[in-house]
């Protein structure tokens, strides 16, 4: 497995404009948040199975929550639908996703709202995110697990902050970012690295899991978009 190249915390703002990606180490996360993050990965064990996914399969489960964040604000909002156009999302495009909201564990807890918060800082502190936020597990239940059944997508957002959470019991899920033809390969393999992407200059997907040996296995993820001027829904 090829491990990604992390960039300092300092220096991560301009290689993400030069690059139009970057990963950064835990420590960097836990910098933002304010706080240790490792707490937060006991929410991933009470996800409700994703009731959308096209493909018939079993291997994903989900919650999502929506806020909006102006400098250290960072507010829930009611309950809405997941969507995306067709043209970003070819697979699940175009639906009203509906999803039960994050767990209390995380929607109370001032460290993931920090993380939140200061990812919104650090992107610009001067723009208005809206911003939403997927739990996700993906296993091995059916034998093959897919984290992005779309393949290769953008979220039709402004930035994409892709956190590992765990991975246990898995081969596979390798992480890959194309910018036109040109692109880069790793895997993340250690809890609360971060993923960052200029969703309008990249395309992204990961590979699929398989298990490691007769039991279950999974892969938990923490995925945080920020788009400025409201959140996508129908026209």
């Amino acid at each position: 497995m090829l491990a990604p190249r992390l960039t300092p915390l300092a220096d991560w703002r301009q290689a993400l404009t030069r690059m139009g990606y970057v990963t950064l180490a835990p420590e960097a996360s836990a910098a933002l948040a304010g706080g240790s993050l490792g707490p937060l990965a006991r929410a991933w064990d009470d996800l409700p199975p994703d009731r959308w996914l096209k493909d018939g399969g079993r291997y994903r489960r989900r919650r999502h929550s929506c806020f909006v964040v102006e400098g250290t604000s960072c507010s829930v909002v009611p309950q809405r639908a997941h969507w995306q156009p067709v043209d970003y999302n070819a697979l699940h495009g175009g639906l009203e996703r509906w999803y039960e909201p994050l767990s209390p564990l995380l929607l109370d807890d001032p460290v993931f709202r920090g993380l939140v918060a200061g990812w919104g800082r650090a992107l610009d502190p001067g723009v208005r995110w809206f911003v939403e936020a997927h739990a996700f597990r993906i296993d091995t239940t059916d034998g093959i697990g897919r984290p992005t059944p779309e393949g290769a997508h953008r979220d039709g957002v402004d930035f994409v902050v892709v956190h590992l959470v765990s991975r246990v019991g898995v081969k596979g899920g390798e992480t890959r970012v194309f910018e036109d033809r040109d692109g880069v390969r790793f895997t993340i393999t250690e809890p609360w690295t971060a993923l960052v992407l200029d969703d309008a200059r990249v395309v992204h997907e990961t590979t699929p899991l398989q298990p490691t040996g007769s039991d279950v296995g999974h892969r938990d993820t923490l995925v945080l978009t920020y788009r400025s001027g409201g959140f996508q829904g129908p026209p």
